[in-house]
């Protein structure tokens, strides 16, 4: 059965995203990296947040922008929205309901991951039990404002263990384990 995973571009104050969900801050850090590299054909689905598939793209202007990895992944996508666009775009698939979108990318990765892109869709996994692993990278870098990568107002622990660290020139990638 598929994983559900989490792996996200972080700097070292804890935002994902810049001000106004600016991601083009990530640029300088999106070089290359053997454990993105290792896990992009270990992929089977990604469940997506509406506001992380129509935001800003840090490959906006390159080769690969709109693509999931930069160009670097394809496969089924599935956005939860309660606004399912006019005019759908080709292999993306819009739900309107969470538990149904999840179970969906599920069956779609088979013995693969489930890969989560977005704050509140991670969240959502964990307040539902189905978070197993994050990969968080961390980048050298401080932006004072924008999306914390795990945000629950009054506080929530979500217990982790390490299952690896990797160091490479333009960021520093943390695997853990969801404790449940």
């Amino acid at each position: 059965m598929a994983k559900v995973l989490y792996s996200v571009t972080m700097s070292v104050d804890g935002f994902i995203t810049g001000p106004g969900g600016d991601m083009q801050w990530m640029r300088p850090y999106l070089g290359p990296n053997p454990e993105v590299d290792a896990l992009i054909p270990r992929i089977g689905s990604l469940l997506i947040g509406r506001r992380s598939h129509d935001g800003d793209d840090p490959y906006k202007g390159e080769a690969g922008e709109g693509e999931a990895f930069g160009g670097g992944w394809s496969g089924p996508a599935y956005v939860v929205t309660h606004r399912p666009p006019p005019a759908p775009e080709a292999g993306v698939t819009y739900v309107d309901d969470f538990a149904k979108a999840l179970a969906e990318a599920r069956e779609a990765a088979g013995d693969k991951y489930v890969n989560v892109i977005g704050a509140n869709i991670a969240k959502q996994c964990i307040e539902a039990g189905a978070l197993d692993e994050v990969l968080l990278l961390y980048a050298p870098v401080m932006l004072g404002d924008g999306t914390r990568l795990f945000d629950h107002p009054g506080g929530r622990t979500v217990r982790l263990e390490r299952l690896s660290t990797t160091e490479t020139p333009l960021a520093t990638s943390l695997w853990f384990k969801v404790l449940r």
